[in-house]
């Protein structure tokens, strides 16, 4: 898997979203944190990694409605099975937010840590809508639960 490198901004890289897959496909101690919120994933979807075994943990980066930052945060990416030694992915909307909990993860010793580029829907495309990059546009697996 080819990284983009990213240890001066304070976590291990960036990768697509197919590389993203690729990585826990490959590493079964892998971890994907969608830190998207409660609404987004109820309206949107989730990656659904039901083809590798698993799922997908979440864990709100920022709280819906207030967009206050999860006090929990890492307490919930310990209580997902995240470590030291864990490889975790993590994924937003369209790759900004999650920069941050790659950033806070590793601050906080967890990891290493990566960021999805583009995210679950990626940024507006020219009609001002997302969805033409990302998760989904690059064909992986999710559902709408």
């Amino acid at each position: 898997m080819s990284v983009q490198p990213r240890p001066a901004d304070g976590y291990a890289g960036d990768v697509t979203a197919t590389q993203a897959w690729e990585l826990l496909r490959d590493d079964a101690s892998a971890v994907l944190v969608d830190v998207r919120t409660d609404a987004e994933w109820r309206y949107v979807g989730v990656p659904d990694l039901r083809e590798l075994g698993r799922q997908a943990q979440l864990v709100e980066w920022s709280q819906y409605p207030t967009g206050q930052l999860n006090p929990r945060f890492l307490d919930q990416l310990r209580a997902a099975g995240v470590t030291e030694q864990t490889p975790v992915v993590f994924l937003c909307r369209s790759g900004q937010r999650s920069i941050g909990a790659a950033q806070a993860a590793t601050a906080a010793g967890l990891g290493p840590a990566y960021n999805v580029l583009e995210g679950f829907e990626g940024a507006t495309g020219p009609d001002g809508h997302r969805g033409h990059e990302g998760w989904r546009a690059d064909g992986l697996p999710w559902v709408q639960p």
